[in-house]
């Protein structure tokens, strides 16, 4: 039987501020524009954690039940492929944590919406985050072997998760905020796109076709370091253009460097042992830029 610790190892708790960046994004503007609401940000906290900590078993499975998970992996071991959680217990806290998530996401929209219009589609978005996240490497024809795993981690990491954050404090869009979910969105594909380049060899055994897989490692490295730039540009851009206020809302500059210095590390990395430790800080460094971006909101 596996230990509560392999089990908490299985959560990938070092993703979880990566998932918190989209909605820390979204909340911090609905504060910008005197709209937040303590109770909505803690169920929304809840089901975005629950969220990302399905989609981190559900990969652990599929990955293990597709062969991207084997012997001859160089990166850190899962608990299917190392025998630590048996395939059965593993489905089984995919399909716990999928109703948990269902669960915690209706209440979140029962205290944001009532029962509206509103309240179905956002259901039908919470189902769709659901799907996703098991999908990505679980099931018949996973996305995440076809190449699309990138396509909608920026669209779940940044656009629904920003704009929908935002849409629960407020109750309405601001189209400008396409650019800071395009932000955080980008910064969501850069982390696991540092995971796919550190998979290449296991990826490319296992038949899944990653954007690392299909441009190469070389290319990779480029395409990282626009997926950092736009994602810098796009604040820049949304802060001149739609935040007033102090100067105070440009302290999210101060992360460009740690930005230039993570890009740098990619670049130069080339085994599996270099790219690892990346993760986890690309995935801190998303959550530093949104802390910072609010913190200096605060100052308007």
């Amino acid at each position: 039987m596996a230990t509560l610790h392999t089990w908490i190892q299985s959560f990938r708790l070092r993703t979880l501020p990566l998932a918190l960046s989209g909605i820390g994004m979204g909340s911090i503007i609905a504060f910008y524009h005197a709209s937040f609401r303590w109770e909505v940000f803690v169920l929304t906290f809840l089901t975005t954690v629950l969220l990302q900590v399905l989609s981190n078993l559900a990969n652990d499975y599929g990955d293990s039940m597709n062969g991207a998970d084997h012997d001859g992996r160089k990166g850190p071991s899962r608990a299917v492929q190392s025998g630590a959680i048996s395939a059965k217990a593993m489905k089984r806290a995919v399909i716990i944590c999928a109703i948990l998530s269902l669960v915690s996401g209706i209440s979140l929209l029962i205290v944001s919406l009532q029962f509206s219009l509103m309240f179905l589609a956002f259901f039908i978005i919470g189902i769709a985050a659901i799907v996703a996240a098991i999908k990505y490497t679980m099931g018949k024809n996973p996305y995440g072997y076809a190449g699309f795993g990138d396509l909608f981690v920026l669209l779940f990491f940044g656009f629904v998760s920003v704009m929908g954050a935002y849409f629960l404090h407020q109750k309405q869009l601001d189209y400008a905020l396409l650019l800071p979910s395009l932000s955080t969105g980008l910064f969501a594909v850069a982390v696991l796109n540092v995971n796919n380049i550190r998979d290449i060899d296991s990826d490319t055994k296992a038949g899944k076709r990653s954007i690392p897989v299909m441009l190469g490692q070389k290319r990779a490295k480029i395409y990282h370091g626009i997926l950092l730039g736009v994602g810098l540009i796009s604040m820049v851009v949304y802060t001149h253009f739609f935040v007033a206020g102090t100067p105070y809302k440009w302290l999210f500059v101060m992360t460009f460097p740690l930005f230039y210095r993570h890009y740098y590390a990619v670049h130069k990395g080339t085994e599996v042992a270099d790219f690892d430790p990346l993760l986890k800080q690309m995935a801190l460094l998303s959550l530093k830029f949104v802390l910072l971006y609010g913190i200096g909101l605060c100052f308007h």
